[in-house]
């Protein structure tokens, strides 16, 4: 495991180069097809007795990943298949299982951007599709052919029913909602109802028993904001993200999180022109949150400077935690995974061997942030559970973590 830098309250370690330095870094010569992929089971609360289960979908992601890089796919395909994985576990909000909204129903968000070729595919409110992303997916790759017949330009975004019946008629199948749900989230729709309506039935005489049981329900929504993303670069150094939600529970129908919007969710973008360094950006939490800050786009724009890590606090530090356009939050809730990555040059004996330098982060105002990630040369995946220093107060203050791989491969 890499060294661990825990930041509360926005506060840099007195000693932040030394940390910087002390990263784990893995090295090998490899000829054959590379990349690296770091995925998270959302920002929010991962309790112990499920952090086995969190910590398995997120290897089952990473492995799922590389093993498209191998086969030699494409950044995009890469976590595109990840992100399937993702959806497919009962335990994450995405996909199968996600959060039942206020009339019993499931609607997911989901979108993927390719650093390449700069395209963007999602989806909103979307039922009855067991994987959203492979929707998204689709419109992105739609979107590259060009336009349509009589110079239509090609659908970027649906949302509902249009969503669906686009996704029917371009061969995806379609799933009942009902074979969507699990007994987990039917069984916290039923929770969460109940809950409502006990609180609707309370008069204003009982405003401080109101006032606790809003605080606890505060406390624990959090494990709610479970939106699942990856990012991936492969080894020439095309970069791409993905994210995917089933949106906050017992939200209103047809209510669209960030997962689905243009630099809010996702954001993706290989090194060209002014910029050093690809970037790749996937993003968890309060939907509406992470939408008035378009924190994915404002992430990547920030890799762009020297000192990754000190860019990523002071981005979360000014452009989340203490935005203006959330001046009016009590607590501002959110998390991302973010990589970049930039071209390595090492003279071995009588050839050279080229690669790239792989950054890697993690942050989040969460309680906690479920987080996996595996290079090709690697033979299993990593996986942390990384958690707010004790003592911090959710939404208030941060945690952020990272480490260093370097992607090595022969210049012929």
């Amino acid at each position: 495991m890499e060294s661990v830098m825990n930041c509360a309250d926005g506060q840099q370690p007195s000693s932040m180069a030394n940390l910087w330095s002390n990263k784990q870094e893995s090295s090998r010569t490899q000829k054959a097809k590379g990349g690296f992929v770091l995925v998270h089971a959302g920002a929010g609360y991962h309790s112990e007795s499920k952090a086995k289960e969190y910590k398995h979908v997120c290897k089952k992601a990473c492995q799922r990943a590389v093993d498209q890089l191998k086969a030699g796919a494409l950044a995009v395909e890469a976590v595109a298949a990840a992100l399937v994985e993702l959806e497919d576990s009962p335990f994450t909000n995405a996909g199968m299982g996600s959060n039942l909204n206020l009339s019993g129903e499931i609607e997911c968000d989901a979108s993927i951007m390719d650093g390449k070729s700069l395209h963007f595919g999602a989806v909103g409110a979307i039922s009855g599709i067991k994987n959203p992303v492979s929707v998204a997916n689709r419109l992105l790759k739609e979107g590259q052919k060009g336009k349509l017949s009589a110079g239509r330009i090609p659908p970027c975004f649906l949302v509902g029913r249009g969503a669906h019946d686009w996704a029917v008629c371009h061969g995806i199948p379609s799933c009942p909602s009902e074979k969507m749900a699990t007994k987990f989230s039917l069984s916290a729709y039923k929770r969460n109802k109940r809950k409502m309506e006990l609180a609707e039935r309370m008069d204003t005489g009982h405003s401080q028993t109101k006032k606790r049981r809003q605080s606890n329900e505060n406390e624990n929504g959090s494990g709610c904001l479970d939106t699942v993303g990856a990012v991936v670069v492969d080894l020439e150094g095309n970069v791409a993200a993905a994210v995917s939600s089933g949106g906050l529970a017992m939200k209103h129908p047809g209510r669209i999180g960030q997962a689905a919007h243009y630099g809010c969710g996702c954001w993706a973008e290989n090194a060209r022109n002014i910029n050093s360094y690809s970037t790749a950006v996937s993003t968890s939490g309060c939907g509406e949150h992470l939408i008035r800050t378009m924190l994915a786009r404002e992430c990547s724009a920030a890799m762009q400077s020297e000192d990754a890590h000190q860019a990523l606090l002071e981005a979360m530090q000014n452009k989340f935690i203490s935005s203006p356009f959330l001046a009016s939050e009590d607590r501002v809730l959110g998390g991302v995974i973010v990589l970049r990555c930039c071209t390595c040059v090492e003279a071995q004996s009588s050839q050279n061997i080229q690669g790239k330098l792989v950054e890697f982060l993690w942050s989040h105002t969460t309680e906690s942030m479920c987080v996996g990630y595996m290079s090709v040369q690697d033979s299993k995946a990593k996986t942390h559970i990384s958690r707010l220093p004790s003592g911090t107060v959710p939404g208030q203050s941060l945690a952020i973590e990272g480490g260093v791989c370097r992607l090595m491969g022969v210049t012929e």
